[in-house]
């Protein structure tokens, strides 16, 4: 790189993890004696992840274990050997989980239609399990700040709800905690980052090929806002922080029904002279 570029480089190295720390201390995301999950799946994302928390692991203010783990799902043309030989140069302990979930979605799910959804929840029940497995105390994912936005568009849009990805969850049977330390970070960043690094990216050709997602047209919206208007997905994504239950109309959020005035009663107001 040329002096500029390493100057960006840095800059950008910085910004990315001062995020994914400011992400972790807001939600007490990672503590002392953890034993986190890193998942992988081969895209910019998730490599950034790995390569951010293995740095801020030497200079964390507790100590904590890394562990990568792969869900090889079997899809053809697979490039097996990259993840592994890339694992071996960190030196970090890693796992390749194999679980034949590919054939399971183009079985049930018909040609032409959307496969994400059925894939990620095989995936992600298949990641729970082994994170118990391991005795990984922590689920680390690789979803950034566009990604959690988007999302709460779709569920807008599609769903008929408000809501998003959260930084930190707890599953549904209280066995596992998911955590996105990238939730601040801006996709176009980690684009330029695994530029810089030259990650070895292993592309998803059963649901990331399928132009016709929901989840592109919902991207291609979010963009042109944010040419148009720079700075509109800061504002969305502070929103998503920063919310006012009594100014939505959800009763199970609010008490609406029992809403009372809580002025005094009319025998009580005295004349007041204004001459």
């Amino acid at each position: 790189m040329s002096k500029k570029e390493k100057t960006e480089f840095n800059k950008l190295q910085k910004r990315l993890r001062r995020h994914v720390g400011k992400a972790i201390e807001d939600y007490n995301m990672i503590e002392a004696g953890d034993r986190v999950m890193v998942c992988l799946s081969g895209g910019k994302d998730s490599y950034a992840m790995l390569d951010i928390l293995m740095n801020l692991q030497q200079s964390a203010p507790v100590d904590f274990e890394l562990v990568a783990v792969n869900l090889d799902q079997k899809q053809p043309g697979f490039p097996e050997e990259v993840l592994p030989a890339y694992l071996e140069k960190l030196g970090i302990e890693y796992h390749i989980l194999e679980k034949d979930t590919y054939s399971i979605v183009k079985s049930v799910v018909p040609e032409g239609k959307t496969t994400c959804g059925l894939c990620s929840r095989l995936r992600r029940g298949s990641l729970y399990g082994f994170a118990e497995q391991i005795g990984a105390t922590k689920i680390a994912l690789g979803h950034h700040r566009d990604d959690i936005i988007e999302t709460l568009f779709l569920n807008m849009f599609f769903a008929g709800k408000l809501k998003a990805m959260p930084p930190k969850l707890l599953s549904d049977d209280k066995q596992n905690i998911v955590i996105r330390p990238m939730a601040y970070c801006k996709e176009s960043d980690l684009v330029r980052y695994a530029n810089y690094k030259a990650f070895p990216i292993i592309p998803c050709n059963l649901c990331g090929s399928q132009d016709n997602l929901q989840r592109q047209a919902i991207k291609k919206m979010l963009q042109d806002w944010d040419k148009q208007w720079p700075g509109r997905l800061d504002s969305i994504f502070t929103a998503i922080g920063n919310v006012s239950p009594s100014q939505l109309a959800d009763g199970e959020l609010f008490d609406f029904k029992t809403l009372k005035l809580q002025r005094p009663s009319l025998d009580k107001i005295r004349a007041v002279n204004l001459a």
